[in-house]
């Protein structure tokens, strides 16, 4: 399933005044961290562009609204785009403009959207890429998505498997435990695919998992994975859902 979107101005606002030096600055998702960090370095209209694994959209404030709705949820959702001000060093406005930050799936490689300027459904004047879409009938805005991914845990639906990711140093032993183990970090150990990057993929049925890797008798969370959780003894794991 697609992750959700990135939107909301309060998130920003509750975000830029918060004392990230505070002692209660790790309570912050990535996503937030990432959100607060993009924001501020959006200085001008132009073409869609992509930070990492999001995608930035930009509007002229000219019009007294902008949304935008892609094909992958086949133009049921309209997402607004939202206010952002620019100061100068008097901290005076100096541009204010609209926008919207999609947060990209893995697999999202292709966008294909229509905004809605003030009631009107239009292309996006700021992308010169469209194609007509044969499925609709209408002629979309287009943004190619395609950048490098680093390899990362998943869980493959097609095969209803789940492929474990290490990265690290070649030759090493690494192996996998966690509830679907009772925590016997013995039973499976993952394979070095390529110079310092192991797989391992086992069938599990729907449900949360913890896990962890391990090296001798040292425990490893998944760097690649962001979603963590604490063991019942105390211990940093990290949390996978197979649906």
């Amino acid at each position: 399933m697609y992750r959700k979107f990135l939107c909301g101005l309060a998130v920003l606002t509750s975000l830029m005044t918060f004392p990230f030096f505070a002692k209660d600055a790790q309570v912050l998702s990535d996503e937030q961290l990432n959100y607060a960090e993009i924001v501020p370095q959006i200085k001008e209209v132009k073409a869609p562009y992509l930070k990492g694994d999001y995608l930035i959209f930009t509007a002229d404030k000219s019009a007294k609204y902008v949304g935008i709705a892609f094909d992958f949820e086949n133009f049921h959702i309209i997402h607004p785009y939202q206010i952002h001000n620019t100061y100068n060093d008097d901290n005076e406005v100096e541009n204010s403009l609209l926008f919207f930050i999609l947060k990209l799936d893995k697999n999202q490689k292709d966008i294909r959207y229509r905004i809605v300027v003030d009631g009107l459904w239009t292309l996006d004047p700021t992308n010169p890429r469209q194609m007509y879409d044969t499925n609709t009938g209408l002629l979309l805005s287009h943004v190619d998505a395609s950048r490098n991914i680093p390899p990362a845990t998943e869980v493959i639906e097609k095969t209803r498997t789940v492929r474990f990711v290490y990265t690290g140093k070649s030759g090493q032993q690494i192996r996998l435990g966690g509830s679907f183990t009772n925590w016997d970090s013995w039973i499976y150990e993952m394979q070095e695919v390529s110079p310092g990057l192991y797989e391992f993929e086992i069938s599990l049925p729907p449900g949360t998992y913890q896990y962890a890797y391990f090296t001798g008798v040292t425990s490893i969370v998944d760097r690649t994975n962001p979603e963590r959780c604490y063991t019942k003894d105390g211990k940093e794991a990290s949390l996978i859902v197979v649906k």
